[in-house]
């Protein structure tokens, strides 16, 4: 089994604000490997005032 990039755990929750950036860095974790665990998860930040997503994602390789 090969091992994910930078000593980065097999599963990873990716998380920020739902926009442009937040699907670019879920668009190059798939280009480098990762693959989608699950459906995303999106609520409203109340203290920010936008929408915040989650994706989580587990190394090509992960059972």
């Amino acid at each position: 089994m090969s091992t994910p990039p930078d000593d980065r755990p097999v599963y990873r929750l990716l998380t920020g604000k739902d926009d442009r950036a937040f699907c670019e860095r879920v668009s190059e974790a798939l280009g480098q490997g990762w693959r989608l665990y699950g459906s995303p998860t999106l609520a409203w930040d109340t203290a920010e005032n936008c929408m915040k997503a989650a994706q989580a994602v587990v190394w090509r390789d992960a059972e």
